[in-house]
């Protein structure tokens, strides 16, 4: 571990959000897109980091020697492009608002930490076809039926590929009047939750975008996975991953979503 990964273990999370918020701006038209990420269901996993390493073409960032992969449900609501005001906001309402099933690791390039997409599942058959040849991100589409709803004491859901039985089925079981509250800094659930770098490869090109967001307010839940037949369709070695912890996040506004840039241009310094 460099010196400055070390230093950047111990930022609080305000201090890693307002230091991804300065790296973003940095580069110049930052940010590409605004929206709001909803009602996030996460699901993490303690998975074989040998057999993982294979199929992420990144250093994986391990903690205490463990790798991790985490499912994040939720709706992304309201995208809108920076530029363009009203125009720019009509011309996103095809893609705007949707739902997602992330399937992350947790890598390292050069000194800077981020999450690599393994794959993701989405409600919107045109975000299917524009995510690869904009972002290079692995999208997949889906049948999602969500219900994070807490105030009515229903928390689950399920997604189920286009064809066939495969589906990932949840159930989710908050405590009543739970308080919802930033990760505990240096803790396994920031180590889970709190990045702002996304890492994606398709063929040989690889890619990296940077977000900005408040640091996620959360609660830890109980969850019950009915089924989990979807991700091994993908992944194989999924088939013997360990569910270690869940949280459940009301979510947070005006998430900022930055351009694709090639690796070669990534910058090296103090990353979160």
């Amino acid at each position: 571990m460099t010196m400055l990964t070390s230093l950047s273990r111990r930022m609080s999370n305000d201090e890693r959000a307002e230091a991804a918020r300065e790296r973003l701006l940095s580069r110049p038209f930052e940010p590409l897109f605004y929206a709001d990420w909803q009602r996030a269901v996460f699901l993490h996993y303690e998975v074989d980091p040998v057999a993982l390493q294979r199929d992420v073409p990144f250093p994986l960032d391990l903690r205490d020697g463990k790798a991790y992969v985490s499912l994040v449900a939720f709706t992304m609501h309201a995208m809108r492009v920076r530029f363009g005001g009203k125009l720019g906001a009509w011309l996103c309402q095809p893609i705007a608002t949707h739902d997602f099933l992330n399937a992350r690791t947790y890598v390292r390039c050069g000194d800077e930490r981020g999450i690599f997409f393994l794959t993701e599942w989405l409600s919107s058959a045109l975000c299917v076809w524009l995510g690869p040849v904009t972002f290079g991100l692995p999208y997949r589409l889906g049948r999602m039926s969500y219900r994070h709803d807490p105030e009515s004491g229903a928390l689950g859901g399920v997604v189920s590929a286009p064809r066939g039985p495969r589906s990932l089925r949840y159930e989710v079981e908050l405590e009543p009047g739970a308080a919802f509250e930033v990760s505990p800094s240096g803790s396994l659930t920031e180590f889970l939750l709190e990045h702002y770098t996304a890492f994606t490869s398709r063929g040989r090109k690889r890619r990296f975008f940077r977000i900005w967001h408040q640091p996620w307010r959360q609660a830890p839940v109980r969850v019950n996975v009915v089924e989990n037949s979807l991700i091994p369709t993908v992944w194989s070695w999924f088939e013997s991953a360990e569910l270690v912890s869940a949280n459940y996040s009301p979510g947070t506004e005006n998430v900022w979503m930055g351009w694709p840039h090639k690796i070669g241009t990534l910058d090296h310094g103090l990353r979160g």
